[in-house]
């Protein structure tokens, strides 16, 4: 019994370190990927190296692009070539002392205001050790007109859940979400991971495992639709860990990809007040190590926990693609720009397990219509995000920022 049980342990953190973004695996697409969408003409350069675990950028209108590394803070590079450290650690311009690196979670989203030309804001995801026990924060700071330093920080939020200590399925500071990304309509939206805490997703009065929808000092926006008792910056609730947050070019929906256990990763449309319909918690006369049956079963049927549990939540958002075998899906983003030809609208999506991208056509009912392997070399990528020169930019893991450029 003491051997099957070692094994049956030794099997749960083999598949828990797979969910913590291992590269070891190389499996093929296994849902059918309709009638390929043709892939443009592009360059591809090396437009930044030798950084450490690049993990979000965002653009002002000049081409100024701003980059977070996950351990290291906030920096900008102008569009001359000029690096500047903004935000974080030894070295940097404003040394940030509560600030820290942990597992997964470091420095991750950056989102420049919508009104930036004339406030200077931009925003960050970070963890902070302001509180006890510690969260992940929403930090706002202006820049100065040189882009050389930063000033006026204000936390807007400083309760999103954060993994303090170590259980069996991970260390501290996995599944921290962290993506940040200004909605056409000016709100800013969030994306939290759910600790490997099994209540955590559908509990309502935490901000862990959703999706928070909310204006430029942290309030909730209107018209999120919380389920009544809820914390109105809910938007959606009952996710996992999503890290790809991008929106629609036609119409403005949000839509987040989901990074699966050992099964299901998912591109889901989303709607406000909805529910993602993960939940790890035990159902009654269940048991699973530290509550969290993520990895296995939450059900006396034995059958693997859903992603997005249908019998449970009947009107769970409905993903529209999923990708049975878990291929580590990480970052997404919608390309725009008559350039791109076939790939105007297209949703590129990274699979950081298998170091893939693909390219996924959205119809007009916001469902899937095909899916495209895009040839491109082997990497993890963290992060895509199209610039105002309509190039797109990718951060990957190996330290590399790369830009594609349409010809």
């Amino acid at each position: 019994m003491i051997k099957i049980l070692l094994a049956l342990i030794a099997v749960v953190v083999l598949v828990a370190c797979r969910d913590d973004d291992t590269n070891s695996l190389n499996p093929p697409l296994t849902q059918k990927p309709g009638v390929p969408v043709a892939t443009p003409d592009f360059s591809r350069t090396d437009f930044m190296r030798d950084l450490d675990d690049p993990w979000d950028m965002a653009f002002t209108l000049d081409s100024t692009m701003f980059f977070t590394e996950k351990c290291r803070g906030l920096s900008v590079r102008t569009p001359d070539g000029k690096v500047t450290k903004l935000f974080g650690g030894n070295g940097y311009n404003t040394f940030v002392p509560d600030f820290f690196c942990a597992g997964q979670s470091g420095m991750h989203g950056v989102a420049i205001d919508p009104n930036f030309a004339s406030n200077r804001r931009i925003y960050v995801f970070m963890p902070s050790e302001l509180s006890s026990p510690r969260t992940n924060r929403i930090v706002r700071l202006v820049v100065d007109a040189n882009f050389t330093s930063v000033s006026e920080r204000t936390d807007i939020i400083t309760d999103i859940s954060f993994k303090d200590r170590r259980n069996l399925w991970g260390g501290v500071g996995t599944h921290s979400g962290g993506r940040i990304r200004f909605g056409p309509d000016g709100y800013l939206y969030i994306t939290t991971g759910d600790n490997h805490n099994g209540p955590l997703p559908q509990d309502l009065t935490k901000l862990g495992g959703k999706i928070l929808r909310v204006d430029t000092n942290g309030k909730a926006a209107p018209g999120n639709n919380t389920p009544t008792g809820g914390d109105p910056r809910i938007y959606v609730y009952g996710l996992r860990n999503a890290q790809g947050l991008t929106f629609k070019p036609s119409n403005g929906r949000p839509f987040i990809a989901e990074h699966g256990p050992n099964h299901s990763d998912e591109v889901t449309a989303l709607s406000p007040g909805g529910n993602g319909g993960w939940d790890p918690k035990p159902d009654s006369g269940v048991s699973c190590a530290d509550n969290y049956c993520g990895y296995i079963s939450n059900r006396k049927d034995g059958k693997l926990t859903s992603m997005t549990d249908t019998d449970k939540f009947p009107q769970a958002l409905k993903p529209l693609f999923v990708m049975p075998d878990s291929q580590g899906m990480g970052t997404a983003a919608f390309v725009v720009g008559q350039q791109w030809k076939d790939w105007n609208g297209i949703l590129l999506v990274s699979l950081m397990a298998s170091e893939k991208l693909i390219a996924l056509k959205v119809n007009d009912q916001d469902g899937l219509s095909s899916i495209t392997p895009v040839n491109v070399p082997s990497e993890r990528i963290r992060s895509i995000v199209q610039g105002p020169d309509s190039n797109i930019y990718m951060a990957l893991d190996d330290g590399t920022i790369w830009k594609f450029t349409p010809k």
